[in-house]
């Protein structure tokens, strides 16, 4: 048998909708709500939902189910990390929310649009690219003559 939260009182009339503690009545799930024992049991009770849901979660994986003309070789993925021109933008903060709202964005293609507006996530792009797929010289002297 379970007892009142508030009063002690045996019931099985009611239960908390923020931490699930039974009460027997209005009167004493009122007293009970704002209580610090509810508010801790909420968020002890959030805390465990999301160490469930971490531990449900996989991060997704770097390799594609296929392959297509644009998909980066995981070698070239991995020479991003030796980057020290990469280690020294990821500093700055302003760089990595940017990332992070694109990693979270549910439409990524706006997201990627507004970031490329960012001349410092066009930075980071063109880093990431020189990485990957350096320019040839003739690349280069064709840059060069834009300018």
């Amino acid at each position: 048998m379970e007892f009142c939260v508030n009063c002690s009182e045996k019931t099985r009339k009611y239960k908390c909708s923020k931490c699930f503690a039974p009460y027997c009545s209005v009167t004493c799930y009122r007293a009970h709500k704002d209580s610090p024992e509810c508010t801790a049991a909420q968020n002890a009770q959030l805390i465990e939902e999301t160490h469930a849901q971490q531990a449900d979660y996989e991060e997704p994986t770097l390799h594609a189910p296929f392959s297509t003309d644009d998909t980066v070789q995981l070698e070239k993925l991995q020479q991003l990390d030796k980057s020290q021109e990469l280690r020294n933008l990821l500093h700055n903060p302003h760089l990595r929310s940017l990332l992070q709202q694109i990693d979270v964005a549910i439409n990524a293609h706006s997201a990627m649009a507004a970031a490329m507006q960012e001349p410092l996530f066009l930075e980071f792009a063109n880093a990431c690219l020189q990485v990957v797929e350096p320019m040839t010289e003739a690349e280069r002297a064709e840059l060069e003559l834009c300018y």
